[in-house]
């Protein structure tokens, strides 16, 4: 889809579609009431004949209107402007997509003025726009041996900005908006691959593309042999029950000639999550595919940043393993060692993202980084506390915290702060090793007691934790990779700069 910005008179704009808000009970926006002035009352002459109210994601197409050069004029339903929310604004979209992306029409223009959900600003709007119409063109049909291959007519979606300084605002929005999806398609694609295709030894062929493709990104991958002379007994002894070797993943970006501390973002990479010997259920186990939703949202951020050509310093470290309960694999009552040196008896395998994160962690120490944040579905706990709508955000850095909130504000990419406070840590002590990776036989806040165990590894630098164990993908008759938490991050490294 191509996205402009423009100045344009509705009535006089000879197009193929104008998309114009009307608020509930048939009451008009300005934009409404010049269209309707020029088509000498056509407009509420329509209206009158009661087919359309005006209600949230209604929507009603006119042809030919009298005196109105557009061949087409898309009206949608926008409910009551005092009580429009953001997530209604993000249906009105989908709702007024859905009606014109099969038409005729091949360019549309959108007027968007009139809608100041929780007074959002034009840049936001755009941004917002363009996000949710690529989710609605997204597809995942690599697999299918029927393609939908219908051509889709409509190519060009022009945003109408009222003067030079809006269409200024818009470009920007656009610029931003088109790399953040281009970040969120890579992440969809790579979370969407069945796991006998996205192994870690798959994840590590795409960085190297990656890398090909954007000449700002360096990559090494660490073997499992080098690992082991870095002692990260904790990665490897997920591994260990698979035949799919273990990958270390790092990605470096330098957008910026200055001898600037990274930002390292850490993905958890489990690309298929069997739960090793403490083997999970067998219904819905197939979404355990997902489980590398952390390390595809490390890749997705580093592909919007490339586009955006940040001038920030940023590494990228995915820690990749497979899960299985093979007769090698690690068993509850084994103890690792870390590369940190300190020890963890093993009470429970399904708690393996810890393992490979907390190597991961250490190893980033080298960096001498300026910020770590990992990102991780890590627990099923997470979904208790805040569903499936926010991201679980933690840390050991209030300004942090702070910065990464105010980027999901900012991306409606919603997270929300839970605590990581000593004494959630008391059931994590072990009689036999520093301390165990599970509290076994007590869920109570699970994501937080996550959180608590990496921050035995993230004492020496500014750290966040983000959980998107409910957020990385849908399941039900939407399933599929949602591409979170691509925008949060980006918006947050937009912030940087």
């Amino acid at each position: 889809m191509d996205y402009q910005a423009k100045t344009h008179h509705p009535e006089k704009q000879k197009t193929d579609c104008i998309v114009i808000p009307v608020f509930a009970k048939q009451s008009l926006s300005p934009i409404g009431e010049q269209i309707d002035k020029t088509s000498q009352g056509h407009l509420k002459k329509v209206l009158r004949q009661g087919d359309f109210d005006g209600d949230l994601g209604q929507t009603l197409l006119l042809y030919n209107m009298p005196h109105i050069a557009s061949e087409r004029v898309l009206l949608m339903g926008c409910g009551d402007p005092k009580e429009l929310k953001e997530s209604d604004y993000r249906k009105i979209l989908q709702s007024t997509f859905s009606t014109i992306k099969n038409g005729g029409a091949k360019q549309a223009i959108f007027y968007l003025q009139d809608l100041t959900p929780n007074q959002r600003n034009f840049h936001w709007k755009i941004r917002q726009a363009i996000e949710v119409i690529e989710a609605c063109l997204y597809q995942f049909d690599q697999f299918k041996s029927k393609k939908n291959n219908k051509a889709k007519t409509l190519n060009e979606i022009v945003f109408h900005a009222d003067n030079a300084a809006e269409i200024n605002t818009a470009k920007k929005a656009i610029e931003e908006s088109v790399a953040i999806t281009k970040g969120i398609y890579r992440t969809k694609n790579l979370g969407n691959l069945p796991s006998n295709v996205c192994t870690p030894t798959y994840l590590a062929n795409q960085a190297k593309e990656l890398a090909k493709k954007y000449k700002t990104l360096k990559v090494n991958i660490l073997e499992e042999a080098e690992m082991k002379k870095l002692n990260m007994g904790a990665l490897l002894s997920v591994s260990q029950g698979s035949r799919e070797p273990a990958k270390l993943i790092c990605i470096e970006y330098k957008g910026s000639s200055k001898n600037q501390k990274p930002i390292v973002l850490v993905g958890k990479g489990i690309t298929f999550d069997s739960g090793g010997i403490s083997l999970k259920p067998s219904g819905g186990m197939d979404e355990m595919k997902y489980d590398m939703g952390g390390a595809a949202t490390v890749m997705g951020t580093l592909t919007a940043i490339a586009e955006l050509k940040l001038p920030l310093h940023v590494i990228g470290v995915m820690a990749c393993a497979e899960n299985m309960p093979g007769g090698n694999a690690s068993k509850p009552g084994d103890i690792v060692t870390t590369m940190s040196g300190q020890t963890v008896e093993i009470l429970n395998t399904d708690a393996e993202g810890r393992l490979v994160l907390c190597d991961a962690l250490t190893y980033c120490k080298k960096f001498k980084p300026h910020t770590i944040i990992d990102i991780a579905t890590l627990t099923g706990a997470v979904i208790v506390a805040l569903g499936t709508h926010a991201s679980g955000i933690m840390g050991n850095d209030p300004e942090l915290i702070q910065e990464l909130l105010k980027a999901a504000d900012k991306s409606s990419d919603r997270a929300w702060q839970l605590p990581v406070w000593e004494e959630y840590g008391a059931n994590m002590q072990s009689n036999f090793a520093d301390f165990a990776n599970a509290n076994v036989g007590d869920r109570n806040a699970g994501a937080i007691t996550a959180a608590w165990f990496l921050s035995r590894f993230t004492k020496e630098y500014r750290w966040a934790h983000i959980d998107i164990a409910g957020v990385a993908w849908n399941s039900g008759k939407e399933k599929g990779a949602t591409g979170r938490p691509v925008s949060l991050l980006t918006q947050f490294l937009l912030d940087q700069v």
